[in-house]
């Protein structure tokens, strides 16, 4: 099989020294395997997306040096098929719709003991399960396109695990490092789930899709075998495996990488504009310089 990866940045902002690096070690990795890099643009907060920064993407990744092998696909040409995949998820009762805000959570989680540190998990606080019930209700109503919807994460893995210390689990190829140095043949605990990450939310009111859904659906369709990306996502990496398995759909191996930070030891973010690649361009940087700065 070909060594197929990809670069998928949101166009909300300016590229950055990270985003370098990562497409850079991306596209290094696939032309040292003669594979393929490919390009996606995900766009579907249309809230925040804009078609000027999606163009200056193109224009950075160009100035680095970077070809793409086949046309960038967007994710906002995508949204029937993240619907249709939101049906199997229903009829498998692994989705429920959620009414809780933010508050609501917050509220729940620190019932027990006012003051407590509140569990987060890679999608943020771990829901408690407060709309749970509203689950085994799938058999007789129709899902609403327009509501918010949670995906049983705990119990998805129990199904589409394998037996493993008196429990099921999960498992993926790490070839990179989490934030802890994990590596190798990472497992995915159901029993942790629920302490750990939580049923988080699959399909967003004002998205109709999510971007675990969507990372793991086009990650299917453009045939990645390895995802190259930074190790603030490895532990989302857990909800992903869940949910391939969930659809049949295949694992890439997964590479993951550390982040570029700044002087202060904090990592580089869209509104950090002074580290944007754009103004590297522009006060004469090299590529070398910035494959210097990134340390590549």
């Amino acid at each position: 099989m070909t060594f197929t990866t990809r670069f998928a940045p949101s166009p909300t902002g300016p590229l950055h020294l990270g985003h370098a690096y990562s497409a850079l070690l991306a596209h290094d990795m696939a032309r040292a395997e003669n594979g393929t890099f490919l390009l996606r643009i995900e766009d579907i907060d249309q809230s925040r997306a804009r078609a000027a920064w999606e163009t200056q993407i193109y224009d950075d990744l160009k100035w680095l040096g970077i070809s793409w092998d086949a046309a960038p696909v967007r994710q906002s040409d995508q949204m029937i098929r993240y619907s249709t995949a939101l049906e199997t998820l229903y009829d498998r009762d692994l989705i429920y719709p959620c009414s809780c805000n933010r508050r609501d959570i917050q509220s729940a989680l620190s019932a027990p003991q006012e003051g407590a540190v509140l569990p987060t998990g890679p999608d943020g606080l771990i829901y408690p399960g407060t709309c749970a019930p509203k689950r085994f209700a799938n058999h007789t109503t129709p899902r609403d396109p327009a509501a918010v919807y949670r995906f049983a994460t705990a119990d998805a893995a129990h199904r589409f695990g394998t037996p493993c210390n008196d429990d099921m689990c999960l498992s993926f190829t790490e070839t990179g490092h989490g934030p802890n140095d994990q590596t190798g043949t990472i497992s995915v605990s159901s029993r942790a789930i629920p302490q750990t990450i939580g049923d988080i939310v699959i399909a967003r009111r004002d998205m109709g899709t999510s971007y675990h859904l969507s990372v793991v659906l086009d990650d299917a369709d453009q045939d990645i075998t390895h995802v190259i990306r930074g190790a603030d996502l490895f532990d989302a990496t857990a909800i992903h495996v869940i949910l391939q398995k969930s659809l049949g759909l295949p694992t890439p191996i997964y590479h993951h990488h550390a982040l570029v930070r700044d002087d202060s030891g904090k990592r580089l973010a869209k509104r950090d504009d002074a580290r944007a690649i754009s103004k590297y361009r522009a006060e004469g940087a090299t590529l070398d310089d910035i494959r210097h700065l990134v340390g590549l």
